[in-house]
Parts: structure tokens; sequence; C-alpha cells
């Protein structure tokens, strides 16, 4: 396209931006449905309209593609509403840990989406995953342990090891080994345990529920006789066993 053609081209589309903006078609109303967590600085940024704006002159399958790529966003739908709204609906990811990795923290999504490494002041209290390979492992894993509870309350982190098996550090400091496969019986059993002998609060080094047929408890030195008694499935001891 030669130059002249371009200018009458532009001087075109202008003229019509004007002529439409007159008769209604401009941005009175913009309408937005479902932002909880990302940056309103960086949603502005991509939408880039104002009220009184021509209708015509923005390009929703354009701000779409751009809104999608945003790392808090799994969906998002970008509509313009005959004679003067815009609508954009966005389904955000749903937080669910911190994922830890060379002393930096990120946030972690269901689906082990990395969210931000930014402002996470708000995300404190999650729970903190450690170790490579984390956001393959962790939606799965970090599903089943949700479904206990009491001893999410327990925790302060989960540590991933050889990117095969979790173990679980405790607000006490104990660690609780998992097993590689059966998690979910290997929590029951642990939850169980919790609430017949209270297992979560003793002040122990290791818990490990990696055996299907019992608990082994490794106890601090000197302490192995309050955890023997009454106990059905665990074998405590304060030897170097696990």
């Amino acid at each position: 396209m030669s130059d002249a053609a371009s200018n009458t081209s532009k001087w075109a589309q202008a003229k019509t931006m004007e002529i439409t903006s007159r008769a209604g078609f401009r941005v009175e109303d913009i309408l937005l449905e479902g932002r909880r967590n990302i940056d309103a600085d960086t949603l502005k940024a991509i939408v880039n309209v104002e009220k009184g704006d021509p209708i015509f002159g923005f390009d929703p399958d354009a701000t779409q593609e751009m809104l999608q790529k945003v790392s808090w966003v799994k969906n998002v739908r970008v509509e313009r509403r005959f004679p003067n709204k815009i609508y954009i609906k966005i389904e955000e990811r749903v937080p669910m840990a911190l994922w830890q990795r060379d002393k930096r923290l990120s946030l972690i999504d269901t689906e082990g989406v990395v969210l931000t490494d930014h402002k996470l002041e708000k995300f404190k209290d999650y729970i903190v995953v450690v170790g490579e390979g984390v956001p393959e492992h962790a939606p799965e894993f970090l599903q089943l342990l949700m479904a206990e509870s009491e001893i999410v309350k327990k925790m302060e982190a989960a540590s991933l090891r050889s990117e095969r098996r979790w173990d679980l550090v405790l607000k006490s400091g104990a660690i609780v080994k998992m097993p590689e496969d059966d998690v979910a019986v290997a929590l029951s059993r642990l939850n169980q345990m919790h609430q017949e002998k209270q297992i979560l609060d003793k002040d122990v080094k290791t818990i490990d529920v990696r055996e299907p047929a019992r608990i082994l408890v490794r106890t601090h030195p000197g302490a192995v006789q309050q955890y023997q008694a009454g106990y059905n499935d665990v074998q405590s001891s304060n030897g170097d066993a696990i």
C-alpha cells in the first residue's frame, strides 16, 4: 500500500470513529467480573480504554489474547456490548501453596501453575512446598492433603523428596515421612491416630507412615516410654531406625 493510500485509509478510519462516536457508539461503561488478585494497573494497561473512547476503536479479540497471557488468568471473555459497554469476565486461577526454591517463594495454583513471586504478604499463611518438581507433583498431593484439615493445621511445610514422595514438616519441628503410593490411605491413618492419641502434638522427631501395617515414631532420647503405652499399631524408637 502506498503512503497516499495508507493515509487515506487512516483518515477514513478516524472519520468512521468520529461519526459512530457522535451516534452514541462510545464507551460509557466498562464492566469487569471475576477479578480478585490480578494487579489492577496491569489490567488497566492491557485494556487501555477510557470512558468516552469510540467503542469501535476497542479490539476485544486482541485484548482477550493479551489477558489470557497473564499468569493469574485461567479463562477470560471480552466483549463489546453495543452501543456503549465493554464487558470482561475473568476466571482467575486459585492459589494453593507457596513454592520455595533457591530461597525464594512463588505462589502456585491448584494445577501447579506459578502465579507470582511478588506481593506475597496476603498468602503468608499458605502451606510452603519445597523441592524440585513441585509444579508437577504438588497439585495431586495437596488435593489429598487438604481433605485432612486437622493435619494441615499442624503443618509448617511439605518437602518433595527426590521427586518421589513427600515429608510433612510440622509446626512442632517433627517430620512425617509419607509413602510414595497410597498417600490418601496414609493420611487417613495418620489423622485417625491423631484423633485417638494426639500424635501430631507429641514431642517427637519423626513419624513414619510409609509402612501400611504400622506407624513408626522416633522419639527424643529418654522419651520412649510415654509413647509405647496404649499404642496398637505404633512402634516407638529412640534410635536411627527410620
